[in-house]
């Protein structure tokens, strides 16, 4: 299994991991996840990874129906500027591949926010540490396993 899986079970918190066929031509892959899976996008969240003030690296998790708000990702890490990281930095960073980033278990643990909306929903689904396997879990969950925050962070 992944480092994600390993991690939510190590922690013992109620998670379900759900896979399916990834398509190697698609355009996004939360959208796929979502489709794929018949759920609903705003509780299909994609784990990003910024960097602050062009020196360090943090994560933003934010629904696939919508885009990471980087002035407000700024804001909820104490920093000037957020911009998204270079695709290389972000995998070498993570341990994980574009389109399986997960939020858990990464190489390096980093400032983690998760978009508010997340709140309104018992569980969401994140990447699990591949492309095609999704971990479904309560938000509140996540916060605790990334040691993250809740802030507005998605428009």
């Amino acid at each position: 299994m992944t480092p994600a899986v390993n991690l939510a079970k190590k922690a013992n918190i109620p998670f379900t991991v759900h896979e399916y066929q990834h398509h190697a031509g698609a355009d996004s892959y939360g959208q796929e996840a979502a489709r794929k899976l018949g759920l609903n996008p705003r509780q299909v969240l994609k784990t990003l990874i910024v960097k602050l003030d062009g020196q360090k690296l943090a994560v933003g998790i934010v629904p696939v129906a919508g885009q990471l708000d980087l002035k407000a990702m700024a804001k909820a890490c104490g920093a000037k500027k957020a911009a998204m990281a270079e695709q290389a930095e972000a995998e070498k960073s993570s341990g994980y591949v574009l389109g399986g980033i997960s939020p858990l278990g990464q190489k390096k643990r980093l400032m983690t926010v998760l978009d508010k909306s997340a709140e309104q929903f018992e569980t969401i689904h994140v990447s699990a540490g591949r492309r095609g396997l999704e971990i479904e879990l309560a938000p509140a969950a996540l916060i605790t396993l990334t040691n993250g925050q809740l802030a507005p962070i998605g428009k």
